[in-house]
C-alpha cells in the first residue's frame, strides 16, 4: 500500500536520509539515485522539492543553522545567566562539532561553493548578531560595557571573527597569536571595555590565546 506523506514530512525525511548518505559516503560520491532507492520514492517527489544535490545541502545548511541558532538563543536570552558568562557560552554553542557539521563545513569550504559558502556566513552571523548584541545591551546595563553603538560594534567583531578564524585559513603559530591578541584587544576597545576584561571570556574560545 501506498504511503502518503504531507509535504514538510517529505521533505524531512529527504534531508534525513541525505544527511545519512553524505556522512557515510561523501557529497560527491552520494547520487540523487542513491537517495531515491533509500527512501524508495520517484524522481518525481524528489524533484518537486528539491532541484538538486546541491540545493538538498543547502536545505540542510538550513535546517543545521536553525539548530545552532536555537542552542545560542537559548543561552544568549537567559538572564540569570551573567553577562560575560553568558557571551562565552553563546559563541561556545555555534561550533560545529557533529559528523554532519563537518561534512557540510567541509563542501562550503570548497571553492565551487563559495556562493554556498557566503549564504551559510549570511544567514548565521545575520542571526547570531542580533543575539550578541542583546548580551551587549545587557552589558552596557550593568555598566560593564560602554558604546554608544552596541550593534554595529558586535557586526565588526562578528564579522572579522569569521572572516580571520575561518577553519580554512591556515597561519603559522606566532601569526595565529598575533591575531588573537589583536582581535581581543580591539574587541575590548570597540566595546568600550576595561583593558583585558575579555582575556578570561576569550581563553576558553582561544586555546592559544597568551
Amino acid at each position: 500500500m501506498r504511503i502518503v506523506k504531507d509535504a514538510e514530512e517529505r521533505k524531512n525525511e529527504i534531508l534525513d536520509v541525505a544527511e545519512r548518505l553524505f556522512c557515510a559516503k561523501g557529497f560527491d560520491h552520494t547520487s540523487t539515485n542513491d537517495i531515491l532507492n533509500e527512501i524508495g520514492i520517484a524522481r518525481g517527489t524528489l524533484y518537486y522539492h528539491f532541484k538538486s544535490k546541491e540545493d538538498i545541502l543547502d536545505a540542510m545548511i538550513e535546517r543545521l543553522t536553525n539548530q545552532i541558532v536555537a542552542k545560542a538563543a537559548a543561552i544568549a536570552l537567559d538572564d540569570s545567566i551573567p553577562v560575560l558568562e553568558r557571551l562565552t557560552r553563546t559563541i561556545l554553542s555555534l561550533n560545529v562539532d557533529s559528523e554532519l557539521g563537518d561534512m557540510i563545513m567541509e563542501q562550503v569550504h570548497r571553492p565551487q561553493n563559495a556562493l554556498m559558502h557566503q549564504k551559510l556566513e549570511d544567514r548565521l552571523l545575520g542571526r547570531v548578531n542580533k543575539l550578541i548584541t542583546k548580551i551587549a545591551e545587557d552589558g552596557i546595563r550593568q555598566g560593564i560595557m560602554h558604546t554608544d553603538y552596541p550593534a554595529e560594534a558586535v557586526e565588526m567583531i562578528m564579522t572579522y571573527s569569521y572572516k580571520a578564524f575561518d577553519s580554512i585559513v591556515q597561519y603559522s603559530e606566532e601569526e595565529e597569536i598575533r591575531k588573537i591578541e589583536g582581535f581581543v584587544y580591539h574587541s575590548e576597545r570597540m566595546l568600550g571595555m576595561e583593558r583585558g576584561a575579555l582575556q578570561e571570556v576569550m581563553r576558553p574560545l582561544f586555546k592559544k590565546l597568551c
